[in-house]
């Protein structure tokens, strides 16, 4: 059974990890930001294909890092693949956008999991690559491995959660963790999501384990069975007052 701190603070395989309402997840012991999904320049992909999006969803991105990374002052950065959305997606970015990404290399070291989407991802924007890193008893990795694997961060898969607010249903993108891994909800503006019921999720996890639901200033926890909804009934309580 996992572990909660506080309303955005959760222990992972030992160790304490940091929710950010950004979608973010932070690791203070290691001075480590995680970012999961950002999908770069999805609005062009599709524009691409006739499929006409607000083309603002990189530029939307780059000012919730640097807000993110102002917050939290990471020594380390990784980006948990699919951080652009093809394999020419960093080509499509004009010049402030790379040079804001060349700032944020610079300022921290960088790491560019690969993912399905960009499994070379362009080192000509600084940091480096890495197929998954592990740290002081934590993976990190784009796609969940199967089965029960205890520390592993992972991305991939867009949790998202439908909750009831004051009578109305919200999906909303979402941490989930049964206190041995965790899965991060998307970073990118347009990116799309998967409920936590479904089985390519609630495969992962053996026991119970809790969505963790982003709201405007925090992250809330939220039962994914009859179980946790009796242990943690009063956060999902909370959530609906506010």
């Amino acid at each position: 059974m996992q572990c909660v701190l506080d309303e955005t603070t959760i222990l992972v395989n030992g160790e304490r990890l940091v929710l950010d309402a950004a979608g973010a997840l932070f690791w203070p012991a290691e001075s480590t930001l995680v970012f999961a999904d950002i999908h770069f320049e999805k609005g062009s992909s599709y524009a691409e294909r006739g499929v006409f999006l607000p083309p603002y969803d990189t530029r939307t991105m780059l000012r919730r890092i640097r807000a993110t990374l102002a917050h939290r002052k990471p020594k380390r950065v990784i980006a948990l693949g699919d951080s652009f959305h093809d394999r020419r997606a960093a080509d499509r970015l004009d010049d402030s956008e790379r040079r804001a990404l060349r700032e944020f290399s610079e300022q921290t070291e960088w790491i560019w999991v690969a993912g399905n989407h960009d499994p070379i991802p362009p080192t000509w924007l600084g940091g480096s690559i890495a197929p998954e890193v592990e740290i002081a008893g934590l993976m990190f990795r784009h796609e969940p491995s199967p089965g029960p694997t205890a520390g592993e961060i992972a991305g991939h898969l867009h949790p998202c959660k439908t909750v009831t607010r004051r009578g109305r249903g919200l999906r909303l993108r979402c941490f989930v963790s049964d206190g041995y891994r965790l899965l991060l909800p998307a970073f990118g503006a347009y990116a799309g999501g998967l409920d936590v019921g479904d089985e390519a999720i609630a495969s992962l996890f053996n026991g119970d384990c809790l969505a963790y639901v982003l709201g405007t200033r925090r992250v809330y926890a939220v039962a994914t069975t009859k179980t946790s909804h009796r242990l943690w009934k009063k956060s999902t309580s909370d959530f609906a007052a506010q």
